[in-house]
């Protein structure tokens, strides 16, 4: 590119700025994040949204300025566009610059004319969503090119077909969501936010993007290791292939090729190693993955992914309790419940800087797990994790809450579980099992879990049991807090704030013993809250000096609690979340309440 063409480029990359800066503010009537002032409008979260599955040649980010518009749910095709929002923030969040709620009655669409570019001409052209919450119905020059149900999973559609000659293309979204008026997965969100539950997240909130394939090519790939076996067994989903093609599978360590082999007859192969690298929290090696689709000795499609040989299981201690073993040896897991929200962006940080700051935060802090409450994060967080080693405990979304709860975890309990319908059911499974599939990958995921607090715990043997044999690699805490049925891999106790554990002689012969929940310690920082007044923590305290001095007293209860069986714990929480000021951090992240040099002194002493 010569001198001139480059003073071109750069000068229409300025001006596109400018223009998509006056046509979008972010609200700024409550608390926000630093990184709102460094979000670039006219290429918000520009990276490679898959990262374990990378084509990285030949894509094309759609986040930007969209029109949208809030219409009666029954219209069909609005006539007019309310303004512009910025994909991919959640129209209720200040960084879409709407900061509307939309509800049951309401249908939320967007519009964007966009050109294909000519490096995807001929090629199949696939439009791909991170997530939307909630139904979608997606329409590409006027017609409809399909629906999805689900807030927390990506989808895609082949969008090929529908594309005119020309240019311009047009694609419009509707949206319905129902929130807490719904019977599907929502997790914390309500049309009505107080206490624990938060602003409701409608749209769009993960990044829209489109890829162009070839007619022929690679649609996921499974990995699973096995480090007893010293083996990773891959299985890749072909689209449109044929008898005689061939499927190669290489294992790199960097640039050197450690291992490599063909897929057998039913789409997998299994490969050995050879004095195998293992991923734990304090060395997190990944291998990287090359997996190429052969006709005729010509490479028509490849990809990129990675793995990493890691063990999650559970075996007796001396004393014959239950513990949580690691690479197969006990590992004391602790780590902050985590709800990945933001005061600008709601489900969706500001920035990838944003999402990194948390998990480097956290593990500053000396911990080694996350629990993941009843939320889903993009695939870069997880893949941020793998490349950290923080392991993630997943919680399933809630949804069609209503049933009974028995907090007394010492006894069994059989009668609270929610009655409910077909079609409530159906969504339930339907999107856990789009969960567990889309994340199977992700090595820092090691617990898997179906329930909180019986919160539409349903069903509660049944769906842990399917559980555990869809992912026999992990661990499944059936119901974390929930009502206790005889299934799964814990026993799991909430208690506020001091810590305690389920009872040994009751439950470790058989279960793992952890502490799903506790602490809520809350400390409300002026110019950093939600809200002016009516903050609150499940024990509040005035100075920070007060704050630490308590928690560091629930550091050491944990450490007595170890030798007597307890295995893991959860810390309520990484940060205040609206009118929740019980956080490590204030909701903004511009302050860390406790020393994060003292906490990491203090939780290293719980892995010894």
């Amino acid at each position: 590119m010569n001198k001139k063409a480059i003073i071109i480029f750069l000068l229409s990359l300025f001006i596109n700025q400018l223009y998509a800066q006056s046509q979008w503010a972010f609200k700024k009537d409550k608390i926000y994040t630093s990184w709102a002032n460094d979000l670039n409008p006219s290429a918000p979260l520009p990276e490679y949204p898959r990262p374990q599955l990378v084509r990285d040649n030949n894509w094309k980010n759609l986040n930007g300025l969209w029109e949208y518009a809030i219409t009666a749910k029954t219209e069909l095709n609005p006539t007019k566009f309310d303004g512009k929002i910025l994909v991919p923030f959640a129209v209720e969040s200040a960084l879409s610059g709407v900061k509307r709620t939309v509800g049951k009655d309401s249908a939320l669409w967007y519009r964007n004319n966009i050109a294909i570019p000519a490096t995807m001409k001929g090629k199949k052209i696939l439009l791909h969503f991170g997530a939307v919450d909630w139904q979608t119905e997606v329409f590409v020059n006027g017609k409809s090119v399909g629906t999805h149900e689900g807030g927390f999973d990506p989808f895609s559609f082949n969008i090929t077909s529908f594309l005119k000659k020309g240019n311009n293309q047009e694609i419009k979204i509707r949206v319905w969501d129902p929130t807490d008026d719904g019977v599907q997965p929502r997790g914390k969100q309500i049309k009505r936010p107080h206490g624990i539950w938060y602003t409701p997240v409608t749209g769009i909130w993960q990044t829209v993007w489109l890829e162009a394939l070839p007619g022929t090519y690679i649609v996921n790939t499974k990995q699973t290791p096995d480090i007893d076996a010293h083996t990773i067994k891959v299985a890749v989903a072909l689209n449109n292939a044929s008898e005689n093609d061939k499927v190669k599978v290489e294992v790199l360590d960097g640039s050197s090729v450690v291992t490599s082999g063909f897929l057998e007859a039913d789409g997998s192969t299994t490969l050995n190693l050879v004095n195998e690298k293992l991923w734990s929290p304090s060395n997190p090696f990944l291998y990287d993955l090359r997996i190429s689709l052969i006709r005729n000795n010509k490479t028509l499609d490849q990809v990129m992914s990675y793995f990493a040989m890691r063990k999650i299981s559970m075996g007796k201690d001396e004393n014959g309790i239950q513990r949580m073993l690691f690479n197969n040896k006990f590992l004391f897991q602790y780590g902050p419940l985590d709800q990945g929200w933001w005061p600008d962006g709601l489900y969706t940080p500001a920035t990838e800087a944003a999402m990194k700051f948390d998990v480097d935060q956290l593990k500053g802090m000396g911990f080694n797990m996350i629990r993941k409450h009843i939320k889903v994060e993009s695939a870069r967080y997880y893949n941020y994790c793998d490349k950290m080693g923080m392991l993630i405990w997943q919680d399933m979304p809630s949804g069609d809450l209503g049933n009974g709860w028995n907090s007394n975890p010492g006894t069994l309990n059989n009668e609270t579980e929610k009655n409910r319908s077909v079609e409530s059911e159906a969504y339930y499974r339907k999107e856990w099992t789009a969960i567990m599939d889309e994340l199977h990958n992700f090595a820092s995921i090691v617990v898997w879990t179906p329930f909180n607090e019986a919160w539409g715990q349903f069903k509660t043997i049944e769906i842990t049991e399917w559980t555990m044999k869809k992912d026999p690699s992990r661990l499944v805490n059936s119901a974390s807090g929930g009502n206790f049925f005889n299934t799964g891999h814990f026993v799991d106790l909430h208690n506020y704030p001091q810590p305690a554990m389920p009872r040994p002689d009751l439950f470790g012969k058989d279960r793992i013993l952890v502490l799903g929940e506790f602490g809520g310690l809350g400390l409300a920082i002026d110019g950093h809250t939600w809200q002016l007044k009516d903050n609150w923590g499940y024990q509040s305290f005035k100075t920070k000096e007060e704050l630490f001095t308590k928690y560091a007293s629930f550091i050491t209860r944990l450490e007595q609690l170890i030798p007597l069986g307890l295995s893991a714990a959860v810390y309520t929480q990484t940060t205040d979340v609206e009118v929740e000021t019980n956080g490590l951090m204030t909701y903004d992240r511009a302050i860390t309440k406790m020393p994060i040099s003292e906490l990491h002194k203090i939780h290293t002493k719980l892995y010894k």
